[in-house]
């Protein structure tokens, strides 16, 4: 059940990157990323209305949620505004690699070390993504600013390292639904902020195409993928979480060919069959873990 339910969420969330190219016809990127979370959010607060109250977090914990949700903002905002300067499959990649700063969080602060065989994951996967997205030869939206696209995806994934390693710090006190109830909320809010101090509403009522993007990506990736996600940190690290991020481009790569019939060379193929051998390295490792270890 731990390795299912992280797999539909990997599917979920991986999906998001298409999801995004129909929502941005419509609204600016923190127009799309506030959609994305309000309607989320209303969708929690509806449903906590309906069953019997969770447990409430403390101070303490209340803070902690709210400096996740922050970041959890600063991550959607980041990754769909890098989707307007560079590629999408360059900005799957860059936005992935949230495991080198879990990981060197974990290894700088509380002394954790990564056994021979998860740094030879790293490694494979690492193969396995240059060759997923090898073969993508997309110009990029804006020519020249592809740097500045690279950077909010780096950004991005820092971002979502923070959220995973903050909520790690309330997981064992509350449940799923309590956590994401409320730093969906408090994303929600920080966005709308956002983009009313850009300017950016959302789409239009008859952007349908774009309003069809964020509906998928709150119900799909938000609701079933990162909630998930979520669910799966009380089995695994904030690594192995992050770590699994890397069938993101694999996925993306596969619907990209679904939904624009852009063909897969056999190179990219066989980068996907890396990734998954990566990711199943890194999760045995894991495995290996006591339930304490995993919460410390």
């Amino acid at each position: 059940m731990p390795y299912l339910i992280l797999g539909v969420a990997q599917l979920a969330v991986g999906a998001a990157a298409i999801f995004a190219r129909y929502a941005l016809t419509g609204a600016g990127p923190l127009g799309v990323a506030a959609g994305r979370l309000g309607i989320a959010a209303a969708l929690l607060l509806a449903a906590s209305t309906l069953r019997r109250p969770h447990r409430r977090p403390s101070a303490r914990q209340a803070r902690l949620l709210a400096c996740a949700g922050v970041a959890l903002a600063l991550h959607f905002a980041c990754w769909i505004a890098s989707l307007e300067y560079t590629t999408v499959a360059i900005s799957t990649l860059l936005v992935t690699t949230t495991p080198i700063f879990t990981a060197t969080y974990d290894a700088c602060v509380r002394g954790r070390t990564l056994s021979p065989a998860s740094l030879g994951a790293f490694a494979i996967g690492g193969i396995g993504l240059a060759l997923v997205l090898g073969y993508d030869r997309t110009p990029a939206p804006l020519p020249g600013y592809a740097w500045f696209g690279d950077a909010l995806a780096l950004l991005g994934a820092i971002a979502i390292g923070a959220y995973f390693l903050l909520v790690r710090e309330v997981r064992a006190a509350l449940d799923t639904r309590a956590i994401v109830t409320r730093t969906y909320t408090w994303a929600a809010l920080a966005l709308a902020a956002a983009a009313l101090l850009s300017r950016q509403p959302l789409p239009p009522l008859d952007a349908h195409a774009a309003w069809a993007g964020i509906l998928a990506m709150a119900v799909i990736s938000q609701l079933l993928g990162h909630t998930a996600l979520n669910a799966a940190l009380h089995w695994f690290s904030p690594s192995a979480i992050a770590f699994s991020t890397l069938l993101e481009p694999v996925v993306a790569a596969a619907l990209e060919f679904v939904a624009f019939g852009e063909a897969l060379p056999w190179p990219a193929i066989a980068g996907g069959v890396l990734v998954l051998a990566a990711i199943g390295v890194f999760l045995n490792q894991e495995k290996r873990m006591t339930p304490d270890a995993l919460l410390d």
